[in-house]
């Protein structure tokens, strides 16, 4: 029902680097020209209140858009439970992923990748992701040594994939950030409070949409496209990647419910480590997107 191996593996894909998207870094150019000045008192609490104002807005829209008929009896002791735990593991390995992609940039390592073949270190990320999230996904709760490995192996290569990210300028990295957390918290509210199963029949289209992210993503490199058919498929990568993965996190957040639901009968083992890879890569592709949209509304502004 939940097809783990299609629907895990197409959003690992998708996760990868198109060549435009360090050229849009304003630290890709080592001649950069200093900082002289910073944004005053005023115009820094006014952009803090702009991105208080979005996130809110999306939390507000989500909610009269997407939720209108909630549940009446509210989730049970066990949904809580499986849901909270499942969220502890996203934001552990959220914040291992940060740290070790920060010290992955600091040590040279971001450098090198960039100057690699583009296609070995496209395919060496693929294989040590998917491999590693596999292992998650097919070891048993019980085997708490191997499980917590191949963990800690998944989010290493979220890592070194990522690392090339902190070229961009950390205002970028901190509203992209602060984002995400609004989009994913906004519509993992929905989807916790919407009636069972209201969103688990989106897992079919949702599989289909990735596949168009994860095709037009790699079309630049693969394919001689002009310069309209480079912008069409930024686009879909972009702004229809955002679509999808924001349509993911409903379904996942249910999905999680379901299984809770299952567990708590006896029916699948409890195991909210493999519910977490699902939300962080949902997280870390719709952060990668909001990167990209940031650093173009900025060099544009140049």
């Amino acid at each position: 029902m939940s097809k783990p191996n299609v629907l895990q593996g197409a959003r690992a894909r998708s996760t990868i680097f198109t060549p435009s998207l360090l050229s849009k870094s304003s630290r890709f150019i080592s001649t950069e020209a200093p900082v002289v000045s910073r944004p005053s008192s005023q115009e820094a609490w006014k952009k803090f209140a702009i991105t208080g104002a979005t996130v809110g807005a999306t939390v507000l829209g989500a909610e009269l858009l997407l939720n209108r008929e909630t549940r009446e009896d509210g989730l049970s002791a066990a949904e809580q439970s499986y849901l909270h735990d499942s969220f502890k593991y996203t934001g552990g390995g959220l914040v291992l992923t940060a740290l070790a992609a920060r010290a992955m940039f600091k040590s040279g390592f971001a450098y090198r990748v960039m100057a690699a073949n583009p296609w070995v270190v496209l395919g060496v990320s693929l294989v040590g992701g998917i491999g590693s999230m596999m292992g998650v996904m097919y070891t048993s709760p019980e085997n708490t040594v191997q499980k917590h490995a191949f963990w800690l192996a998944f989010n290493g290569f979220q890592a070194a994939t990522l690392s090339p990210l902190f070229f961009f300028s950390p205002a970028i990295l901190s509203r992209a950030a602060l984002y995400t957390c609004g989009v994913v918290g906004a519509l993992s509210y929905v989807g916790a409070t919407a009636k069972n199963d209201k969103f688990l029949y989106m897992g079919g289209p949702l599989l289909a949409g990735v596949t168009v992210v994860a095709l037009s993503s790699l079309a630049p490199m693969a394919l001689p496209l002009g310069i309209r058919g480079l912008a069409i498929a930024e686009s879909l990568s972009l702004y229809g990647g955002l679509a999808v993965f924001g349509g993911f996190v409903l379904y996942d957040t249910q999905k999680i419910l379901h299984h809770a639901r299952l567990a708590e009968a006896g029916m699948v083992p409890r195991d909210p480590m493999r519910e977490a890879i699902s939300l962080e890569l949902d997280m870390i592709n719709i952060f990668i997107r909001l990167v990209q949209i940031l650093a173009m509304q900025q060099n544009r502004k140049k």
